[in-house]
């Protein structure tokens, strides 16, 4: 969470469902201070070749692939994750999920005259503090609705359709509720693949609750239940689900 926040909403986002050719990813290359045992370079890929890839051969390496690199990560130890008095890394937590899925969710964002740039066809480097700064959850949330289509992202509105197709197609599900208090820090969580020691929470055979991995004030490598539909509560004045084959 920050410092110095004010009781003020954001401004609307529109969901643009229209993918823009126009934007690029910002990004940096893996760092080798970037590792699960460390805080260092959290805004960056993790540099470690025994983090398993999501394998892309079929929906059954998908998810077998998918419980893998769960285990490896390993949110519920890893120093990385780890809440700290300033801050939870939910976001960077949902970064290194996506970035090994092969998916796209940002940790730095361009600012608004990088972005600019880029929009109108200028290559532009990705310079901390210059060109790009740190994007947490509830920003998160709104460029799911500016610029997820744009990255493959499909929105989303039902917790059992989401489950569904993470389970059926070994595809990535994603959570991410905004804060009522600008400057507080939102949620942002993965939906992942059922397994035989895990599953969603049902009624009447509904998901209800779906299998989610998560950093925050506590750390899962897979709840359900146990923090019910959290985006839901009073805190959030937003959520918005989305999926990525």
């Amino acid at each position: 969470m920050k410092k110095d926040t004010v009781s003020a909403p954001f401004e609307p986002i529109v969901d643009d469902s229209i993918a823009d050719s126009r934007i690029k990813i910002a990004n940096f290359l893996p760092d080798p201070e970037s590792r699960l045992d460390s805080i260092l370079m959290k805004c960056k890929p993790i540099s470690d070749s025994s983090i398993p890839y999501r394998n892309l051969t079929d929906s059954s390496t998908k998810r077998e692939s998918i419980a893998r690199l769960i285990d490896k990560l390993d949110a519920s130890v890893s120093i990385r994750y780890q809440r700290t008095i300033e801050d939870t890394y939910c976001n960077v937590y949902t970064f290194d999920y996506c970035y090994f899925s092969k998916v796209y969710v940002p940790t730095v964002w361009w600012t608004d005259d990088a972005l600019q740039k880029v929009l109108e066809g200028e290559e532009v480097e990705a310079v901390y503090g210059k060109t790009v700064d740190h994007i947490y959850s509830s920003a998160i949330h709104d460029w799911f609705l500016k610029w997820g289509a744009s990255f493959g992202w499909k929105r989303m509105f039902e917790v059992d359709e989401i489950q569904t197709k993470v389970n059926t197609n070994g595809g990535i599900g994603i959570i991410c509720a905004k804060r009522k208090e600008k400057g507080l820090s939102g949620h942002i969580v993965p939906v992942v693949p059922e397994t035989d020691l895990n599953s969603a929470y049902r009624e009447n055979g509904v998901v209800v609750y779906p299998l989610q991995s998560q950093a925050g004030k506590l750390n899962y490598n897979y709840f359900s239940e146990v923090k019910k539909d959290w985006w839901n509560d009073e805190l959030y004045s937003s959520y918005v689900f989305y999926y990525h084959e």
